[in-house]
């Protein structure tokens, strides 16, 4: 999960799914991952270190971002940027994301997604070798309260 709040909508979405499905939650904003850069110089970060417990652990990956200015939030964008740092100074961790599942989810505050908000995550499945589950967007018209259609979705999204 990547968010300006770890307690926001985008969690109350996430800890449902968490809590139906028995998957663990990993909060971007637990992590000083640093943002790409072409010297490498962030190598001592946390970004390597979560790479190699989450590949080694799981199969699957969901991310899930709210939705700010049509885009995932700033949290989710590096740390997909550092994903480079996996092509280009630790390839074979990265070749180790070969044949994994990746799946996205979206937040915000109304049914309103955006056209081609997936792209990056649907993109970067394809061009890391591993299978694009789909996409799912989840909204929070009201503070803190997950409605029963939403719910639905995402248990049918993970079925």
């Amino acid at each position: 999960m990547g968010s300006a709040r770890s307690n926001g909508n985008t969690r109350l979405v996430v800890d449902h799914l968490a809590q139906e499905k028995n998957i663990p939650i990993i909060d971007l904003n637990d992590y000083t991952i640093g943002y790409f850069d072409y010297t490498h110089e962030n190598q001592t970060d946390d970004f390597l270190p979560l790479m190699e417990r989450l590949i080694a652990e799981y199969d699957t990956f969901i991310f899930a971002t709210p939705v700010y200015w049509y885009s995932m939030s700033a949290q989710m964008k590096t740390f997909f940027d550092r994903i480079s740092d996996l092509l280009k100074i630790r390839k074979p961790l990265g070749r180790q994301l070969r044949g994994k599942t990746m799946a996205s989810i979206s937040c915000s505050g109304h049914d309103d997604l955006v056209e081609g908000f997936e792209m990056p995550f649907r993109e970067s499945a394809d061009y890391l070798g591993m299978k694009y589950l789909g996409h799912l967007h989840t909204y929070v018209e009201e503070e803190g309260i997950l409605v029963n259609t939403i719910k639905s979705k995402l248990e049918y999204f993970l079925a």
